[in-house]
Formats: structure tokens, C-alpha cells, sequence
């Protein structure tokens, strides 16, 4: 998908991909992964997430990586919170009290952010891609992330190929990080989608392999 998708789908409030609460998914089973105390928490696509919030209150610290400008800014307005502005590069980060968001490009994201990551919460990144972007997304992952790190992925499943969010089956998700990490399915649950199509969301837990060098 080109940028200018998403920034026309901004401008004119198609925006169907946002939740107006935390997700569950999030709330049932991040404790599963972070069992180490607080953390450094990496959000890419995040939009204006809700679930950035929920994070924080955990205790970490959240990085949230946003393409369009409408949506950085609109995340905190929304919260009523006055963030503090600079430019970093490429992108203009905004950041308060320990939860932060970059506007621009997540593939323009410089290789040494990646290393302050203990864990990446992806809900919206990975399905929001088609095949080969998927596959360009999950190399940068798998490439730049340190050594332990940790991610909670979401995806969803149904019939054809129209998107976004696209289909992801549990095949590609294997296919995509099997190499660097340890797979784990924790729920798949039956739903109803866009146009009333039957659509499957499930949760995976991807740990690092200890073996990694």
C-alpha cells in the first residue's frame, strides 16, 4: 500500500481499522509475555490506539510509530494531554510522561531505534500490508530487533485476498518469524468483518530463541 492510501483514508475518516476501546486480545494475554517486570514497548502503525494507554498504565514506556500526521496528532488531542515536539530526522516525535509517537515512515525508522525494544505489541501492522510488503515488514523485524525481544501479534483470517487488513493465515505468521522465533498460538476466535464475512482473529506470542547469535 502506498502512503498516500493511508493518508487519504485519514483525511476522509475511513478509519474503520480503529478501535474505540483496548483490545481484549491485549488485556487476556500480555501478561504471558511480559513476565520480567517493565519494559520498553514498540507499537508499529499504531494509529491513535487506545491500547498505547493501556501500556503505559502497565508501567512501560511506548513507542508508537504512525504515518500519518493527522493521526499522531489526533491521538493526543483526543487524550487532552499537551505533548512535547521535536524533530528527529525524519520524523517528529511527540512525547509525554513516557509514551511517545513518531510520525513518518516505519520503514524509514533508523536501525539503532530498533535496539531499545524489549517487546512490539503488533495489532495493526502486519495485517494492514499485502503479501510482499508482509514480507518486507517481517524482515526489518526480524533483522533489527535485539537479542530477547518479545511480541504480541494479532492477526486475522478469512476467504480472499481483499484488503486492507489483509489475511494472514498461521502458515505465512510461521513462515515470516519461524527462523528467529518460537511461535506460539494462544486463541483464535470466530467473528463477523467488513461486509459481513466470517473472519478468524488470532493471537500469537513470539519469543526469541534462546540459541540466537
Amino acid at each position: 500500500m502506498h502512503s498516500e492510501f493511508w493518508h487519504e483514508r485519514w483525511e476522509t475518516g475511513r478509519i474503520g481499522f480503529h478501535q474505540q476501546q483496548v483490545n481484549p486480545f491485549l488485556n487476556t494475554y500480555w501478561s504471558q509475555l511480559q513476565s520480567c517486570g517493565k519494559g520498553r514497548v514498540l507499537v508499529p502503525l499504531c494509529g491513535k490506539s487506545l491500547d498505547m494507554l493501556w501500556l503505559r498504565e502497565q508501567g512501560h514506556e511506548v513507542t508508537g510509530v504512525e504515518l500519518n500526521e493527522l493521526a499522531c496528532q489526533a491521538f493526543w488531542d483526543e487524550q487532552s494531554i499537551t505533548a512535547n515536539t521535536q524533530q528527529e530526522g525524519e520524523f517528529t516525535a511527540r512525547e509525554k510522561d513516557g509514551l511517545r509517537i513518531l510520525c513518518g515512515d516505519f520503514f524509514a525508522l533508523p536501525d539503532a531505534k530498533f535496539e531499545a525494544f524489549d517487546w512490539v505489541y503488533d495489532r495493526a501492522a502486519l495485517i494492514a500490508f499485502p503479501q510482499q510488503m508482509r514480507k518486507r515488514y517481517a524482515r526489518v523485524m526480524t533483522d533489527k530487533l535485539p537479542s530477547g525481544v518479545g511480541m504480541l501479534l494479532i492477526t486475522l483470517e478469512f476467504e480472499g485476498l481483499e484488503g486492507p487488513p489483509f489475511s494472514v493465515p498461521e502458515s505465512e505468521v510461521r513462515a515470516l518469524y519461524g527462523e528467529r522465533f518460537e511461535i506460539e498460538k494462544l486463541a483464535a476466535e470466530e467473528g463477523v468483518g467488513r461486509d459481513e464475512r466470517a473472519e478468524v482473529e488470532t493471537v500469537y506470542i513470539l519469543r526469541d530463541r534462546e540459541d540466537r547469535e
